[in-house]
C-alpha cells in the first residue's frame, strides 16, 4: 500500500468546527440508526492485520462512537481482491457501513478507488471535498494528491480513507462517526417516494 496521505502528522486532531443544527434537526435525523454494525478494510501488500494501525485506528474510534466492528480484514494491493471484499462486505445482514484504508493515491497500486467506485449507485462526493479541506490543516496542498471518496454501495454507506493513521484518523473523528449513522439510515430507507409525496423535507441540502 503507498500510504497516501502520510504527511499528516500522527496524533489526535483538534479543529474545534462549529456543528450548527439546522431547525427541525430532530425530524431531519429522525432516520438515524444509533448502533452500527461496521466492516474495515485494509488494503496494503506490506502490512499485516497484527501491523496495522490505521485499520486498528478505525476500529477504536468507531467503537468508542458507540458501533461494533462486525468484521476486519486486510487484502493486498489487488483491483478484484478490494472489489470482492467491498462487495462480500456491502451484502452482509449485520453492516451497515463500510470503511476502507488505503489505495486513494496516485502510485501504479492504488486501486481502493478504482475498484470501488463501480460498485456505487449513488456518489458521496461531499465527503472527500470536506476530507481535504479539513486536511489543508496539516498537509496543506499536498492534499490534492489523495482521492479519498465515499458512496452508497448496495444501500450501504462505503468510505474509503488514506492510508496514514493521522488521515484515519481525521476522517473518522470528524466525518464517519458523525454523518454514517444519519447515511446509513436513509439509504435503507423503504418507500421513500411515499414519504416524499407526504411532504417530508427533502434531506439534500438540508
Amino acid at each position: 500500500m503507498s500510504d497516501d496521505g502520510d504527511d499528516h502528522e500522527n496524533g489526535a486532531h483538534e479543529h474545534g468546527h462549529d456543528h450548527h443544527e439546522h431547525e427541525g434537526d430532530h425530524d431531519h435525523h429522525a432516520h438515524d440508526l444509533e448502533e452500527l454494525g461496521i466492516a474495515v478494510l485494509t488494503v496494503s501488500s506490506s502490512r499485516s492485520i497484527n501491523e496495522d494501525p490505521s485499520g486498528a485506528a478505525i476500529a477504536e474510534l468507531v467503537e468508542e462512537a458507540g458501533h461494533t466492528v462486525v468484521v476486519r480484514e486486510l487484502v493486498g494491493d489487488d483491483y478484484d481482491s478490494v472489489q470482492d471484499a467491498v462487495d462480500r462486505f456491502v451484502g452482509r445482514e449485520d453492516t451497515d457501513c463500510v470503511v476502507t484504508t488505503g489505495g486513494t493515491g496516485v502510485t501504479p497500486d492504488d486501486v481502493t478507488v478504482e475498484a470501488v467506485e463501480p460498485l456505487f449507485e449513488k456518489e458521496l462526493p461531499g465527503f472527500g471535498e470536506l476530507f481535504r479541506s479539513l486536511s489543508v490543516e496539516d498537509i496543506g496542498t499536498r492534499v490534492v494528491g489523495t482521492r479519498a471518496t465515499a458512496g452508497i454501495a448496495d444501500g450501504v454507506p462505503v468510505f474509503c480513507l488514506p492510508g496514514s493513521e493521522s488521515a484515519v484518523r481525521l476522517a473518522v473523528d470528524d466525518i464517519v462517526v458523525s454523518e454514517a449513522p444519519h447515511l446509513a439510515g436513509l439509504a435503507r430507507r423503504e418507500d421513500d417516494g411515499k414519504e416524499n409525496d407526504d411532504g417530508e423535507e427533502n434531506d439534500e441540502g438540508a
